[in-house]
């Protein structure tokens, strides 16, 4: 459970720890979990305990960077330094040696050796073409690194490099690298948003501009142009209005005219 929380949640994740070691205080493997969750809660002297306990009881320096990390957090860098230079050090496995030149650079960081903290992490590791799982860590590292050498040119390529390897989004490489490029960075969920959607249209953003769009002044002339209901009521019918009682009014002029020619012609026969 703790393993499963300690990334979401690590102060929820130590608290299942410590109880597993209530219950099984003498197992390797628990203290070494406890301390982990522990240095994740940013409870570095726990850590620093349980971690030594798993140790004695394990044999084990997988953890050793961990340990190293904690004393650096408790504001000890030389104790950090020791350990990162101890011959249990050099017998690391590949990916914990790496973390520990990670720990390393940023002890001398905080002893004010910006030379020599890029100079902790230039390792053949550094050069190497194919990611590993520990890549997008070190290139970050050593950006940051160069960033306090003032070197940050190097570094922009540094974080570009991080960025590239970080599949887990696991850094701000990304963000680190556009703020130094003065680049603005878009939300990609935004851009995979159906076309159009929040996007202000021409007519919008003629309309926001404070210009009417053709179709609205139409639109707005319609309006005017209909008859208020309680203004105007619907002709009833029979009535004739507009251009209907003009052609009315002609027709009966017309009869009228016809009727007159006929009256003249009975006068004639007569």
């Amino acid at each position: 459970m703790a393993g499963r929380l300690i990334d979401d949640d690590p102060e929820l994740a130590y608290q299942h720890a410590l109880a597993a070691r209530g219950r099984a205080a003498r197992v390797g493997i628990v203290r070494e979990a406890c301390g982990i969750a522990a240095y994740h809660a940013g409870l570095w002297s726990v850590a620093l305990s349980e971690l030594r306990a798993a140790r004695r009881l394990t044999g084990q320096e997988a953890y050793l960077a961990i340990m190293a990390d904690a004393e650096r957090g408790l504001g000890r860098p030389e104790r950090a330094l020791d350990l990162a230079k101890s011959d249990e050090a050099r017998r690391l496995p590949q990916a914990e040696a790496i973390e520990m030149r990670i720990v390393e650079s940023g002890v001398r960081r905080d002893l004010g050796q910006p030379g020599a903290a890029v100079l902790a992490l230039q390792v053949p590791e550094l050069k190497d073409e194919r990611w590993r799982p520990w890549s997008a860590r070190l290139f970050y590292a050593y950006a940051d690194a160069l960033i306090d050498a003032g070197r940050g040119e190097e570094a922009s390529d540094w974080f570009a490099r991080a960025a590239a390897a970080d599949r887990d989004g696991e850094t701000d490489a990304a963000e680190r690298y556009a703020e130094l490029e003065g680049l603005e960075i878009i939300d990609t969920e935004f851009a995979d948003a159906e076309p159009g959607a929040g996007v202000a249209t021409e007519a919008e953003t003629h309309t926001d501009a404070g210009s009417t769009p053709h179709a609205d002044a139409q639109s707005e002339a319609d309006v005017d142009a209909e008859p208020s209901g309680n203004l105007a009521a619907e002709p009833s019918a029979g009535t004739a209005t507009g251009p209907e009682t003009h052609a009315e009014a002609v027709s009966d002029a017309d009869a009228d005219g016809e009727t007159g020619d006929v009256r003249r012609a009975d006068a004639e026969d007569e």
